[in-house]
């Protein structure tokens, strides 16, 4: 059984046991969410594609850790301006796992 959900502006392929690492959620490690914004629930061959969401799923995660991801480096320069930036940032991300996908009933 797996299932598409959108969080964070993003879509995620997942199944009962997979870690993910989405953008910040307000949640502490430990906690239990649900994601409600499911938009495909696939069980042994029975799928069910949402318009735009599946009405009744829902996927349960288990918050592992507020972490960040690897920094990016943003490097601007226009040439023979003596024009040169650098900048970097560190994306702030939530790791989960999830725990249990809940199919529409």
């Amino acid at each position: 059984m797996f299932a598409v959900i959108r969080t964070g502006g993003k879509q995620y392929k997942v199944a009962n046991g997979d870690v993910i690492r989405v953008e910040k959620l307000e949640a502490e490690a430990g906690a239990s969410i649900t994601l409600d914004d499911v938009l495909l629930v696939s069980d042994e061959g029975t799928t069910t594609i949402g318009t735009p969401t599946v009405a009744g799923a829902s996927v349960v995660a288990e918050v592992i850790a507020q972490d960040r991801n690897p920094k990016v480096i943003i490097f601007k320069k226009r040439r023979r301006q003596n024009y040169r930036r650098k900048n970097g940032h560190r994306q702030h991300v939530t790791v989960l796992r999830i725990t249990g996908i809940n199919g529409a009933a």
